[in-house]
């Protein structure tokens, strides 16, 4: 039982460095393809999460809709993960990639505050410390200024706030949904939502742009099947240290393909996050052990 523990969780540590790393490569091709609006690159990436999503509804007979108790908190998902997409695009197009995918990172830390506030889950001084800590890194990435610079900035937080508040519909989810169902919906839905947006701002893209968008579409279900087949061979509080990794992923491919280089300030920010997650991480952990001596405790109680 225990080597197969131990085989998950090395299952779900490949499967989320996978998707970490599906996501950074996403964000160079979406950089690649140029001057194109946030609408015309979400449009397309949603394109291609749709047609897989449905391949694999097809596949597994599953539902496109869902079930009807669930259609709120499935829509509420797609508005909040359309607004987190479309900011991200806006962000990883003006500023250097690694800082627009730090920025992002600050997701996980978010889902701590909003399941506190909307699904009434206890949260305690350690995990506010950490949130704020992790707020204060984002500062030295964002190097807050009175001018039209940091506006990309406070994009890209927006798009963290957008993301956390779908994973927060999807955490109320649960199981209750297939995953390529939740991913169907919420693509089809960002789809027809900003179809208007596509049409009004639409330019017309050379045959190069369309590869870059189809690419960052596959990339993009890479990263976001990924990470699902990671959170069901171990729990986000084992293995979600190790979404960060896109992050080295993002700064190589930002040097190897822009010149980008993150300059100190970000680094620290970088340093400061990166200390936050881990020491998260390690006092998950801690709870783990306490939580499986207290159930050892209590079997032993019980004979």
């Amino acid at each position: 039982m225990e080597k197969l523990i131990k085989s998950n969780r090395i299952k779900g540590i490949l499967c989320i460095i996978t998707s970490a790393c599906g996501f950074a490569v996403m964000s160079a091709f979406i950089k690649l393809s140029g001057d194109l609006p946030s609408f015309q690159k979400t449009f397309f990436r949603n394109l291609v999460a749709a047609a897989i999503a449905l391949y694999l509804i097809i596949k597994h007979k599953g539902s496109l809709v869902g079930k009807k108790e669930n259609r709120k908190i499935l829509v509420l998902r797609s508005i909040f993960g359309t607004i987190g997409i479309v900011c991200n695009y806006y962000a990883v197009d003006r500023l250097v990639l690694s800082d627009a995918n730090m920025l992002n990172k600050l997701s996980p830390f978010l889902v701590v505050i909003f399941c506190a506030l909307f699904l009434k889950e206890k949260i305690n001084l350690k995990q506010i410390t950490m949130v704020s800590v992790a707020f204060i890194g984002a500062l030295f990435i964002i190097k807050p200024s009175f001018n039209v610079e940091v506006i990309p900035y406070l994009v890209g937080v927006l798009g963290a706030v957008g993301a956390a508040l779908a994973y927060t519909c999807v955490r109320v989810l649960g199981k209750k949904e297939d995953y390529y169902t939740i991913v169907f919906f919420f693509s089809t839905f960002s789809l027809i939502a900003i179809l208007p947006g596509f049409i009004a701002v639409y330019k017309p893209m050379t045959t190069i742009q369309v590869v870059y968008l189809l690419l960052a579409g596959i990339s993009a279900s890479i990263g976001q099947f990924g990470i699902t087949l990671a959170y069901k061979f171990a729990p986000a509080k084992e293995i979600s240290i190790y979404d960060y990794s896109g992050i080295i992923c993002s700064a190589i491919l930002g040097i190897v393909f822009f010149g980008e280089h993150p300059d100190t300030m970000s680094i620290i920010g970088y340093l400061i996050v990166f200390a936050a997650a881990f020491d998260m991480f390690l006092y998950n952990k801690k709870l783990d052990k306490l939580d499986k001596k207290d159930n050892q405790l209590k079997d032993i109680q019980g004979k």
